[in-house]
């Protein structure tokens, strides 16, 4: 039977509070540069009264993917905790005038978190440094889960960071069998380093149990499987999962199916933001895998997607990624 959803995301709610900062503001305020930190609210107030100017774009690493494939006209569907406040509304009005559907229940306004929210700061060598309040998105809970929904889509996209919540595996167990049970498959994608440090052992029981589809960056490739070598690690994960995409920044991404390796070249553009990339790259290579593309093509596409991303402030799409795709061939 057809279905009316071709992705769901399911992830952190959040939105991003993106500035430039120098090295000396990260050594001042003890934070650690290029991976992302989790904070309390108190220290997210402190950060935010200290960074400078600053622009507030609705964010979350899978609803950015999700953002990206709405953008791009494919029928998707986000699930996230966010509060009935300011930032929770901003949140909800961004992803829904992509055209993704957008109908977790809001936590009630006497929560006693916020909308999370993920202070972005970018230094002179476009690292990002994330820092990251979850606030209420860390309560997304199995209640949290419309079992129809998950039935009625042809894949479910999982962020790793959602790792980090009391009740999120189980909310990620409750959406995995409901789509595998309507024949629908499941993407996960690692989303830190640190992050697989945390989960290794949760992320290794659903990889070889539960996913069909694998991204990740090089840094958390080698990770997961506890190598410094990123092609054993490709090889272990290719074993484990049907297709494993992996980016290498500045060049592109190695995409594993089966005994098969593709190697995609990433898209050169000048450098602006960094943040991102890896979300818009999911966003370009779920496009190919639910309108059809091969490996490489599904990869050639992710790398562009990745490449606009990169090109300014923000982890949503300003320019129009259709006419991207069709300007390097690859519509």
């Amino acid at each position: 039977m057809s279905k009316s959803l071709k992705v769901v995301g399911i992830g952190n709610a959040m939105v991003d509070i993106l500035s430039h900062v120098e090295d000396d503001f990260l050594a001042d305020n003890g934070i650690k540069k290029g991976i992302m930190t989790l904070i309390d609210r108190d220290r997210a107030t402190h950060l935010y009264d200290h960074i400078g100017p600053s622009m507030e774009i609705s964010g979350g690493s899978a609803a950015n993917t999700i953002a990206g494939l709405a953008a791009l006209g494919i029928a998707t569907a986000y699930v996230g905790k966010v509060k009935d406040d300011q930032l929770g509304e901003i949140f909800c009005h961004d992803l829904r005038a992509q055209g993704a559907q957008f109908d977790t229940a809001l936590a009630p306004a006497d929560h006693a978190a916020e909308t999370g929210r993920c202070m972005v700061m970018v230094s002179a060598d476009h690292e990002r440094s994330m820092n990251t309040y979850l606030g209420v998105s860390e309560f997304l809970t199995p209640d949290d889960i419309d079992v129809a929904q998950m039935a009625d889509t042809d894949w479910i996209y999982l962020e790793g960071y959602r790792f980090d919540g009391p009740e999120s595996h189980a909310a990620f167990a409750k959406a995995i069998k409901a789509c595998k049970d309507a024949g629908g498959k499941v993407s996960l994608t690692l989303s830190d380093p640190f992050c697989v440090e945390r989960h290794r052992d949760a992320f290794r029981k659903m990889i070889k149990n539960d996913v069909d589809l694998l991204f990740c960056n090089e840094h958390e490739m080698r990770a997961m499987y506890e190598t410094d070598d990123l092609s054993i690690a490709l090889r272990l994960a290719a074993a484990e999962v049907e297709t494993v995409a992996c980016t290498t920044g500045a060049d592109g991404a190695y995409v594993w199916q089966g005994d098969e390796e593709f190697h995609a070249h990433a898209t050169e553009v000048q450098i602006v933001d960094v943040t991102g990339a890896g979300d818009l790259f999911a966003a370009g290579f779920l496009f190919g895998v639910v309108t059809g593309r091969d490996p490489l093509a599904s990869g050639q596409l992710g790398c562009v997607a990745a490449g606009e991303i990169i090109s300014h402030i923000g982890a949503r799409p300003e320019a129009d990624l259709t006419e991207l795709f069709k300007k390097h061939d690859l519509l």
